[in-house]
């Protein structure tokens, strides 16, 4: 880590994900002279924790970026668009977690344990990949180096935490409600998300899928550098408060063993193997919440194709699959002295 300290912002500080951006800045130990927090007028005054302090949330307006090293945004897709382009040719580097700008080829789409020479190309805008996105290629990127992807079939179990703090709240309502044989509304889900899953996340896309399962298609080929790689994807939401699950199946182009793969993952940089179905050990949320690592279980062949495997990967999907993958490009950037490059 570099010794230089860095004045950073937190967009969208009051939500979810950049409550976690604090936390994350604080555990991680990011090396900042100044961490200020930003979100709407409705939100300013409010305090939000910063380790042991608390931060008094100021207004996001052009101004506020004037001086600022660092954006650490969380503010959603519209607010990315509106506000980040002008941060970035203030010198501000602008990594952002919204949908905005991953798919824009001259925007760097990062994952630190799978492209982080990427973020070189920067020009002041770094995008965090979807939370799915992220712990399926830290799993995958070291089994391709081995083998060759050829397709992946994946099926996302994805926690309410994905849809931020009012999808939280309604599992817990609706929860409450239908022990107490009370009534409820459905508002941020697609259907009744207690005591049951709704395989829909998004919008509908093309050929029958959504936008959220499409992300983990153009997202997964851009980071790995795979334009015609085979996925097939289908996201859940699940009445979990937080945490993300995904079945994925996956053909190479050469052989590989389950063992080869277990020995290959738990030398990987970010990969947790927990993987003993005799002894009921495998990676689940509860087990992951709070934590950094991409876990992987369940490792198996897959005996429907000459070379394929089976995994079970599991993330905290506010930490690695969001905040902590943000500050994780951001603590590269500043070590290898990239910061400042727009300016």
């Amino acid at each position: 880590m570099t010794t230089k300290q860095y004045k950073v912002a937190v967009l969208g500080a009051t939500g979810a994900v950049g409550r976690e951006m604090l936390s994350v800045l604080d555990a991680l130990r990011f090396p900042a002279s100044e961490v200020i927090a930003l979100a709407s007028a409705r939100s300013v005054g409010e305090t939000v924790e910063y380790g042991n302090r608390e931060l008094t949330v100021r207004l996001a307006e052009p101004n506020a970026f004037d001086g600022i090293d660092i954006v650490l945004a969380s503010a959603g897709s519209a607010v990315s668009k509106q506000m980040l382009p002008d941060a970035a040719r203030r010198g501000c580097l602008c990594i952002d977690n919204s949908s905005a700008f991953r798919m824009d080829a001259g925007v760097p789409l990062v994952v630190p344990e799978v492209n982080a020479e990427a973020i070189a190309k920067h020009n002041g805008l770094i995008s965090n990949p979807n939370c799915s996105t992220i712990q399926m290629v830290v799993a995958l990127k070291p089994l391709h180096d081995a083998a060759g992807l050829k397709r992946i079939v994946v099926s996302t179990y994805q926690s309410v935490s994905g849809a931020g703090k009012k999808g939280m709240d309604e599992l817990s309502e609706q929860t409450v409600a239908l022990l107490n044989g009370k009534p409820f509304d459905v508002k941020v889900h697609h259907a009744r998300i207690a005591f049951n899953v709704v395989p829909h996340i998004g919008s509908a896309a093309e050929d029958g899928y959504t936008d959220e399962e499409m992300k983990l298609v153009h997202e997964t080929r851009k980071i790995m550098g795979l334009p015609n790689l085979a996925v097939c994807p289908t996201a859940v939401r699940v009445p979990v408060f937080c945490g993300h699950s995904e079945s994925v199946v996956c053909e190479f182009d050469r052989p590989i063993t389950a063992d080869e793969a277990r020995k290959i993952l738990q030398a990987a940089h970010g990969v947790v193997v927990v993987d003993d179905l005799a002894n009921k050990l495998y990676p689940m949320p509860l087990d992951c919440a709070e934590t950094d690592s991409v876990y992987v279980g369940r490792i198996r062949r897959d005996a429907s194709v000459p070379y394929g495997l089976a995994l079970w990967v599991v993330a905290d999907n506010l930490r690695k699959g969001a905040a902590t993958n943000a500050v994780q490009i951001a603590a590269l950037a500043a070590k290898f002295g990239l910061v400042h490059g727009a300016r």
